[in-house]
């Protein structure tokens, strides 16, 4: 019996070596753990006006994934990060709605 025993916790000790680092990698690309990208592996600021906004954003190297800082002077500002897919946020003041694709695009329509 003990033998049996060794056998099952060898083995599933050696399909969690192999399950858990898969996993992590397939998480990490998928962009679904932007706390854990170190800050080396995005890319420069890039500045660019929309209309009355000033913009600001960057891409991500090691995956699909982008920040985006958006500002109206001190009126107001928006955070937008798009990990693995589309980011969407309104303006409370002017009603303009900002999205920010995992490739650094961003969009902005009135609303």
């Amino acid at each position: 019996m003990p033998l049996n025993l060794r056998r099952v916790t060898i083995g599933g000790l050696g399909l969690l070596t192999v399950l858990v680092p898969a996993l992590t990698a397939v998480i990490f690309q998928q962009g679904r753990t932007p706390g854990l990208y170190p800050e080396r592996s995005w890319g420069p600021w890039k500045d660019e006006t929309m209309d009355v906004w000033s913009t600001h954003v960057r891409i991500n190297s090691w995956t699909h994934a982008a920040q985006a800082r958006i500002n109206y002077g001190k009126a107001e500002e928006i955070h937008l990060g798009a990990y693995g897919e589309a980011a969407r946020e309104t303006s409370g003041m002017f009603r303009t709605r900002f999205t920010l694709t995992p490739d650094g695009g961003l969009t902005a329509k009135q609303q």
